[in-house]
């Protein structure tokens, strides 16, 4: 009987060894499972930027006839720019008198991901108006003159002056405008 007793216990031992290991390689599959799910979130793409965390200081003058405008996600988590903004003249520095730009679109629009704290940037170009004091126009029209633009963001509108306390002067009514990209590249 000891003998039986002996070889059934080596049995049932050797059954719990080998249902341990099975345990012990699921559980550790499960744990690799768990980081790779893990990673695969943190690189997953962040949802499209809003109003809500994105903020636009300024138009910062490079030349007479370019604007460069950063806007930054202030936002606490990342969330993606993509395309170009819509520009529009504002009467007098009130937004419900804006005078809409035809955008023509320079360069392909790719996604921008923005982390907290994150900024893109857009180049405006308008077309410059010529001679000095009151200047005209190549084509003709007479040249506009605005205290600031509202610049259209992420759903969002962002009235916004010359760094330089200057005005927007154009001709025409057109800009162009470069896609969106991380500020500095």
């Amino acid at each position: 009987m000891k003998c039986a007793a002996r070889s059934g216990a080596i049995k049932v031992s050797s059954v719990l060894l080998v249902a341990g290991a099975l345990a012990g390689g699921l559980l550790a599959g499960a744990g690799t499972g768990t980081a790779a799910a893990a990673d695969a979130l943190r690189r997953a793409p962040a949802a499209p930027c809003t109003s809500s965390q994105i903020v636009a200081d300024g138009a910062e003058r490079t030349d007479s006839t370019h604007v460069l405008i950063i806007v930054t996600n202030q936002g606490p988590k990342s969330c993606v720019l993509n395309g170009f903004p819509t520009v529009a003249l504002a009467g007098q520095g009130s937004p419900d008198k804006n005078r809409p730009l035809q955008v023509t679109r320079q360069g392909k629009a790719r996604p921008v991901q923005l982390a907290a704290g994150g900024q893109a940037a857009t180049r405006l170009t308008f077309t410059p108006v010529l001679g000095e004091a009151d200047g005209f126009c190549d084509s003709g029209a007479d040249p506009t003159v605005a205290p600031s633009m509202v610049v259209g963001v992420a759903g969002g509108r962002y009235q916004l002056a010359p760094d330089d306390g200057g005005e927007f002067a154009l001709c025409d009514n057109g800009v162009r405008a470069t896609a969106f990209r991380a500020a500095g590249s």
